[in-house]
């Protein structure tokens, strides 16, 4: 993962393999949602990096900026909250695509009736009884051209104490009704299933703009915990020479060959060297807890807070070279995900104008209905003469015109306002991103040219230091002019690794605002031939 092209840095970078299948997880309740696979695929044959991360018997965890970056794509709980998102608004999909399955439905019931009637030539009353039971099943579907279709089965036996004998009736039957005016066409019946496809495929840019962001974190994480590591390390190095400057000025005062007062200055120059090193130490305690918490290797258990830090990746600079900060800008145009998902809120803000424009029609349906009926004392017998001449038909048309559209006109006029803003925000967004690539690439030339420079300052600080002491030694300056220079000296070789490691992180912050970040990386599919002048080398 780091910027250097060296053959092992990129077979190192096979190991993010493993990343791929977890991050394809996020469609793992099929067939609710399937993630896209070229979101997160990884060309070629590969090995497992967490076999590489070694743990020492003391607790230790041994990392490279690929191994950081692995167990965080794996393990990071945020991104595992992330991952849902698809799932859920696949979902959605699914729940717009019911509206157009079939249903069956079926119902039987049986009622008893019995009824008191008084005949004027009777003085008690007479009981009528009637019974009867029913049954029916039904097929319906709706089309997305507008189309309704019912068939349906039905049986009516009727026995009562007014009938000789016990009736039954059987009628199939089939209607039809299709939309003439308002839901006519698969345009408007289709847009909300094609919205939430829509959806689906902008969360899947959410997760991928998400997945870069905390792949840039883990990074810079990363280096500043090299940073800290390696200030540390400068910290110590310049205590333990305070501590010598200290002990020659306590001889040359013993020997009568300085003053007395200028062990004061020496003792002040330890002291603020121990207040450095502490605050070091305290940086880089910070870094590793945040670490610990963007890789989370024991997956939540209290012992990872524990867990002691060893870097693998040294402050090196990276051999790329930029390419004109045009293709970076070009590269962004796009990849940037956040391009991508507004292009996709921009057709989904299309959809609902048609279906705002849909809802401004009247309502103007033809129907049409055909039975056969049979009956018969038997139930056989109704069935078989369900193909005799008794039938039923019609057909006609059926409006429904509203009086005053003004909640219709409104939503349609919300529609096309919401559409045109959506439009013009994709112009803000690409200036916008257009100025967080250049803004980039200026702070990774700025940070790559002072590579050099502080490289010049810390070479000409130890000549400095060099001359001083030897002036110390001769009598001709004091302790507090080599703790000065001293001071220089350490300032000058913080701020070369510090140079180091900013053109580091800005490559990363360069990447990540053109949107190439993870197929740098190798997680995602390859970038096009239009993007091939792009450094692919990380």
């Amino acid at each position: 993962m780091s910027s250097h092209s060296s053959p092992q840095h990129i077979h190192t970078l096979s190991g993010m393999a493993a990343a791929v299948v977890l991050l394809a997880s996020c469609a793992a309740h099929p067939p609710i949602v399937e993630v896209d696979p070229s979101l997160f695929e990884r060309d070629g044959s590969f090995e497992s990096e967490r076999e590489k991360v070694a743990l020492s018997p003391g607790g230790g965890l041994r990392l490279s900026v690929e191994d950081a970056v692995l167990m965080a794509l794996e393990n990071n709980t945020d991104l595992a909250i992330r991952r849902l998102e698809p799932a859920i608004a696949g979902t959605f999909e699914e729940i717009e695509r019911a509206r157009f399955d079939p249903v069956l439905d079926a119902e039987i019931s049986r009622t008893l009736e019995r009824t008191e009637r008084f005949p004027d030539e009777l003085d008690s009353p007479i009981s009528d009884r009637r019974e009867g039971l029913t049954g029916s099943i039904g097929y319906s579907q709706t089309f997305p051209g507008g189309t309704d279709i019912e068939v349906g089965l039905s049986h009516q036996f009727t026995d009562s104490d007014r009938v000789a004998n016990p009736q039954h009736r059987v009628r199939a039957g089939v209607t039809l009704t299709q939309a003439l005016l308002r839901g006519r066409g698969r345009a408007a019946n289709l847009a909300d299933l094609r919205q939430a496809r829509l959806d689906v495929k902008a969360s899947e840019y959410e997760f991928r703009a998400f997945a870069e962001t905390l792949t840039a974190e883990v990074e810079s994480t990363y280096w500043d915990y090299v940073l800290a590591s390696s200030e540390l390390e400068i910290f110590e190095s310049s205590l333990d020479l305070a501590r010598r400057q200290r002990d020659a000025t306590r001889e040359r005062i013993e020997l009568g060959q300085t003053a007395g007062v200028e062990i004061t200055a020496a003792e002040a120059e330890v002291a603020l060297r121990r207040q450095d090193l502490i605050d070091a130490a305290a940086n880089r305690e910070n870094l590793r807890l945040q670490m610990i918490r963007q890789i989370n290797p024991g997956r939540g258990a209290a012992s990872a807070w524990d867990a002691r830090l060893e870097t693998v990746d040294p402050p090196t600079v990276p051999g790329v070279q930029l390419d004109p900060v045009a293709t970076h800008a070009g590269a962004a145009r796009e990849y940037r995900p956040e391009i991508r998902e507004a292009k996709l809120r921009l057709e989904n803000q299309e959809l609902e104008v048609v279906k705002t424009r849909n809802g401004l029609l009247p309502r103007l349906d033809f129907f049409a209905t055909l039975g056969k009926t049979g009956f018969s004392d038997s139930f056989g017998s109704a069935v078989t003469n369900i193909d005799g001449d008794g039938y039923d038909a019609s057909l006609g048309l059926r409006a429904e015109l509203p009086l005053g559209r003004r909640e219709d006109d409104a939503r349609h006029r919300q529609a096309e306002l919401t559409r045109e803003s959506a439009a013009r925000s994709i112009d803000n967004l690409v200036q916008l991103v257009e100025l967080d690539v250049r803004a980039a690439y200026t702070e990774s030339a700025r940070s790559r040219a002072q590579i050099d420079a502080s490289a010049i300052t810390r070479e000409l600080q130890e000549e400095l230091l060099r001359t001083e002491t030897e002036k110390f030694e001769t009598g001709l300056s004091t302790s507090l002019d080599v703790a000065l220079v001293q001071r220089d000296l350490l300032d000058a070789r913080i701020a070369e690794v510090r140079a180091v490691i900013d053109f580091r992180k800005s490559l990363v912050e360069l990447y990540r605002m053109e949107g190439t970040l993870l197929a740098r990386r190798g997680i995602g599919p390859p970038l096009p031939a239009a993007a091939r002048p792009i450094d692919l080398v990380p």
